[in-house]
């Protein structure tokens, strides 16, 4: 798809989620109105652009902090599932943080 058809397609999706919505970001709750409107974005739920019921059930309207705090959460999440895994040392640790607790508990002010 070309950046034009995208950008067409962007447009009428967030023209039918704001007919199908209020203007409310559904993260924070921050209310939207004629001069701010601009500020709220359609963010898909399954982060799969080209999954658009047209009863809008994959959308939700998030203002432009939520949406971007969205999209960096599931890039974490992404991310972290490719993490590699920790080596396990052959033999246990030996450290104790808690072992002078008793000493500190017991000494006088």
């Amino acid at each position: 798809m070309t950046r034009k058809n995208q950008s067409q397609l962007d447009h009428t999706l967030r023209e039918r989620a704001l007919k199908l919505f209020p203007w409310v970001c559904a993260h924070c709750g921050r209310e939207f109105d004629g001069k701010t409107l601009h500020q709220l974005t359609v963010h898909h739920k399954d982060h799969h652009h080209d999954n658009n019921p047209p009863d809008g059930s994959n959308w939700e309207l998030l203002c432009l902090y939520c949406h971007d705090n969205e999209h960096q959460r599931y890039h974490v999440a992404d991310s972290s599932a490719a993490a590699p895994t920790i080596h396990e040392p052959d033999r246990p640790s030996t450290f104790t943080p808690l072992a002078r607790l008793g000493d500190l508990l017991k000494r006088k002010p």
